[in-house]
């Protein structure tokens, strides 16, 4: 129970990553608020986390023994944000863990002069922005009680270049480059900052990933293709777990961690040592 005593807040929760890292969390002990949208984007061109996938993953925690608390937020809205973590305190009397994982994959499958500029600021706005937002509103009340976890979810993609992903990647190299300046401006208050960057995880049924499968379409690759299309690619001739994931973040909230800020871990099979 690594994470007992604490309380974290997961955004992007109702699937995917988000779900793996909830229930993980819920294992070691955490309280949670859990945070999605529950609704879909004009310009994303596959649907959200719904209210009742975001129920399900509070379910799962709950069944675990820990206390859940629910809230529709949108990142790219600083009122939302702040009304959710307002609720986070009230109830649970701080935050100690924080992890962004709120993020869209599309609209992309276009070279950088094809992006309209809706489209890039959808991007970034979610997967950039949506992160600052969520630290703003978190980062002074971990500083005045001088403890704290920041996990922000990345990607491969914030370490290297990918063909016609230019919003998706200027968006994840810009959460890697706000990782390290807010580990810097936490490290004197004992609040860390850290970045993880997912490889090509697979699209687990049991957390209703669909992440993987959605930039196979963005590239035009099959989709009953899609895995063996991206294994090829893999070092380690496997794609990631979602489990790799939420495991990685586990540590990174609990205390074994606790001089490890700044830091940005790869869970990519070794995809970017090449």
């Amino acid at each position: 129970m690594r994470l007992s005593g604490k309380t974290a807040v997961i955004t992007g929760a109702a699937r995917g990553l988000g779900r793996a890292c909830a229930t993980s969390f819920a294992k070691e002990g955490a309280d949670l608020v859990l945070i999605d949208i529950t609704q879909d984007l004009p310009g994303v061109p596959y649907p959200l986390g719904s209210i009742s996938q975001l129920e399900y993953t509070a379910e799962l925690c709950r069944d675990l023994g820990v206390s859940v608390q629910v809230q529709q937020a949108d990142v790219r809205s600083m009122q939302e944000v702040e009304a959710a973590v307002g609720v986070a305190v009230e109830r649970f009397g701080g935050i100690d863990v924080l992890v962004n994982n709120a993020g869209i994959a599309a609209p992309s499958g276009k070279a950088a002069h094809e992006i309209d500029e809706a489209e890039w600021q959808l991007m970034i706005d979610v997967d950039l922005s949506g992160a600052w937002r969520t630290i703003r509103a978190v980062g002074g009340l971990m500083a005045e009680r001088r403890s704290g976890s920041i996990i922000n979810i990345a990607s491969t993609a914030g370490l290297v270049g990918y063909r016609h992903f230019a919003g998706y990647v200027a968006a994840k190299h810009g959460l890697v480059g706000l990782t390290k300046a807010a580990a810097l401006d936490y490290a004197p208050r004992k609040v860390r900052v850290n970045a993880l960057c997912p490889g090509s995880v697979r699209d687990d049924s049991q957390v209703e990933g669909r992440m993987l499968s959605e930039i196979a379409r963005s590239l035009d690759v099959p989709v009953s293709e899609h895995e063996e299309t991206f294994v090829q690619a893999q070092p380690m001739n496997a794609l990631i777990e979602p489990d790799d994931i939420a495991a990685a973040a586990v540590w990174l909230a609990s205390d074994e961690s606790r001089q490890v800020t700044g830091s940005v871990l790869a869970v990519d099979g070794g995809f970017t040592a090449r």
